[in-house]
């Protein structure tokens, strides 16, 4: 996260236009890259890992740390930057820059550019997640001063922030959730599963194929062939998880068979516990 002094404060929108650009020849060049904490998206982390030729759980160990939000309890990763005072971003490689500049993570890419998301209830009840966006502007930054020319939409263009903010779009909402107050947060087990379904992707492959996951979910077969060979299918089917198991939308079915033996199952526990009450004292 950048630091907050340097937000200006005004909400921009689309077409909103402002000069900028980072070139080698600056005299800031990567400054911006050092200092910084950056929480990754579950795109960033599936960039980021085939980049580097490796799986996401060793990406994860070799690349991240984990904080906990306090509001909501769920487990973000953030990139492991340098042991130096600078905190440098492990990617950086002076003089060129970043190594891995085309995969780069979203937030990197909208700079100097911020973006936020509010949340909004409509009169009927509907909730609308309304985007909006603000300048960073550090003192360091010499960008501003390039004569380059843009507008927020043909900035995210140009930065390909577009593709990666609509293949994070619907976990981004899994973001605005926040603990009822006085109510206890996500207990271990849903913090593993909220990690490994948002960032852990070949872990969750294996949960997928390897559970019981798709006999208790009705998955459309052609869905199910996606997932087989597409990462960003099964990314998206991890954020359909999240929000079934969280209780946020009914974005996943149960089978219909599963449902019957849970009724059946609920039936007879409720029977046993009747008689286990009707039975005389001596009986027990």
């Amino acid at each position: 996260m950048f630091n907050m002094k340097a937000v200006e404060p005004r909400q921009l929108g689309p077409g909103s236009r402002f000069r900028f650009l980072c070139h080698k020849q600056i005299s800031c060049f990567t400054h911006c890259c050092s200092n910084v904490d950056i929480m990754l998206t579950p795109y960033d982390i599936l960039r980021l890992k085939r980049r580097l030729g490796v799986s996401s759980g060793e990406f994860l160990e070799k690349y991240t740390i984990v904080r906990v939000d306090k509001q909501s309890t769920h487990p973000y990763a953030y990139l492991k930057m340098g042991d130096g005072a600078d905190r440098k971003c492990p990617f950086v490689v002076v003089p060129d820059g970043c190594a891995v500049y085309t995969d780069r993570p979203v937030s990197c890419r909208y700079y100097p550019v911020g973006q936020g998301t509010l949340k909004k209830s409509a009169e009927s009840g509907e909730v609308r997640h309304e985007e909006f966006y603000f300048f960073v502007r550090e003192k360091h930054c010499m960008g501003y001063k390039e004569k380059n020319e843009w507008t927020i939409d043909s900035w995210k263009d140009d930065q390909e922030i577009t593709l990666y903010d609509g293949m994070n779009r619907e976990w981004k909402q899994l973001l605005m959730r926040r603990n009822l107050p006085g109510q206890p947060g996500l207990d271990d087990k849903k913090k593993m599963l909220f990690f490994m379904s948002s960032y852990d992707l070949d872990k969750f492959r294996g949960f997928v194929f390897g559970s019981r996951f798709l006999e208790i979910f009705d998955i459309p077969e052609a869905e199910v062939e996606e997932i087989k060979s597409s990462e960003e299918a099964l990314m998206k089917l991890g954020f359909k998880h999240l929000k079934f198991v969280l209780g946020l939308e009914q974005t996943l079915k149960v089978r219909e068979s599963v449902l019957k033996d849970r009724e059946a199952q609920a039936k007879q526990a409720k029977a046993a516990r009747n008689a286990a009450k009707d039975k005389k004292p001596e009986e027990k």
